[in-house]
């Protein structure tokens, strides 16, 4: 799977998603992503194949090094910091999609995995397998 970091403007509908085991049957996942556009063109999200919510990795912050002593702060010292400065971190979450989508009826398609971030309510392009 190839890496991006396009953004993308999606739109969200009523999509099937992985096929049971039992009866083969596409599952209604809900609310999904239901197409999206990518450099200008318009994909089709034909299937939900995977769907999952990342946190951001807080222990990079410049909160938790300082706490830890690996960074030296010319900020306020951690113990005055706001507790939301340094809770911000933790609670940074991303919500993932791998979708199988295509661009018409002749079009093979491809796999991408679609980002949603919490934080700014941006969503991104972050893996195409075409």
């Amino acid at each position: 799977m190839r890496k991006y970091d396009d953004p993308v403007e999606v739109r969200r509908g009523q999509v099937g998603g992985l096929r049971d085991g039992e009866s083969g049957q596409a599952e209604l996942v809900g609310e999904a992503p239901e197409q999206f556009l990518w450099h200008g063109r318009l994909w089709k999200v034909r299937t939900v194949l995977a769907h999952w919510v990342e946190t951001g990795p807080w222990w990079q912050s410049a909160g938790v090094r300082a706490v830890v002593g690996t960074e030296v702060s010319t900020e306020l010292d951690h113990r005055e910091r706001p507790v939301e400065t340094m809770t911000g971190d933790l609670l940074a979450e991303r919500e993932l999609w791998r979708v199988e989508a295509g661009r018409g009826a002749g079009d093979s398609g491809g796999v991408f995995d679609l980002s949603f971030s919490w934080d700014d309510g941006r969503w991104q392009l972050v893996g195409c397998a075409d």
